[in-house]
């Protein structure tokens, strides 16, 4: 059984496997998870790894999937490390890990953990073909994801979800689906042609990257407005001005999609830490 597209043996199979983990895309929502983890008053450890497990293994099939439909059913990319069975085998494996998470969330902490933890991996295994094909699935869903593992994160220790967290959830759910708009942007002209229906191809780029950059603001200026009414830690107040700071220089971007990406995702790692600095000072 070949699971390596080039190459035989171990090795091969291996460096296959492992070529479906992507950092960039795979650190926020376990970041998330661990965010939600630290807002809770108590901190189980065994219960932030199984978590985190569960919300690796989610993300693991969420690019196994995609990779699979976008190489071997729509013909998209040049080229795919997996074969067809190697697809089948890594995602086969990665679904029996999430539900072996969930079956333990479950039973250490309860149904409603479990649950909180399951859309993670819905959310992962539709992306494509079915979310990825109209603007509201294709922008929203990764963001939703992120979202769902911090309430679950949160859930999993506290066994109660406050407004503070569900606070917090929103923010990251707004915020990064104005950059994944601006990431779906910069495939216009692919997505357009083969009738995606990303935000990008309904609105056309440049009302699309206003619509982006007006939610990141919303999703910041709620962040001062609740820190000033006490539902964040005042010091939250210091991350909008710390992404503020990254988006301005990928706005002077324009009509650079892939750049100012690369510039808010990482804008959005600043912007949970210092959220997360914030919560542990406050």
């Amino acid at each position: 059984m070949a699971i390596a597209r080039h190459g035989g043996g171990v090795r091969a199979d291996v460096g296959a496997l492992v070529s479906q983990v992507h950092p960039v895309f795979m650190l926020p929502p376990l970041a998330a998870s661990a965010f939600g983890a630290v807002l809770a008053d108590r901190l189980d450890a065994a219960l932030l790894a199984i978590h985190l497990t569960a919300a690796f293994a989610a993300l693991y099939t969420a690019h196994i999937k995609d990779g699979y439909v976008d190489f071997y059913r729509r013909g998209e990319d040049d080229d795919h490390p997996l074969s067809a069975v190697g697809c089948r085998v890594a995602l086969a494996g990665a679904t029996a890990v999430f539900f072996a998470c969930l079956l333990a969330i479950g039973a250490l902490v309860n149904a409603w953990a479990a649950l909180l933890t399951l859309p993670g991996w819905v959310i992962g295994y539709l992306h494509a073909p079915q979310l990825d094909l109209n603007p509201v699935g294709a922008t929203a869903g990764y963001p939703a994801g992120i979202a769902f593992a911090l309430l679950g994160g949160y859930y999993v220790q506290a066994t109660a979800l406050t407004a503070r967290v569900v606070a917090f959830a929103v923010v990251f759910f707004v915020v990064l689906s104005g950059i994944k708009t601006v990431d779906d942007a910069k495939d216009y002209e692919y997505d357009r042609s083969i009738g995606k229906r990303t935000v990008a191809v309904v609105l056309g780029p440049g009302r699309a990257r206003r619509f982006a950059y007006g939610l990141m603001a919303t999703g910041m200026v709620v962040v001062v407005a609740l820190a000033g009414i006490g539902v964040f830690p005042p010091a939250s107040a210091a991350a909008p001005v710390v992404f503020g700071v990254v988006a301005a220089f990928a706005w002077r971007a324009g009509e650079d999609d892939g750049l100012a990406t690369k510039l808010l995702i990482r804008g959005s790692y600043l912007f949970l830490a210092v959220l997360v600095a914030a919560v542990w000072l406050g």
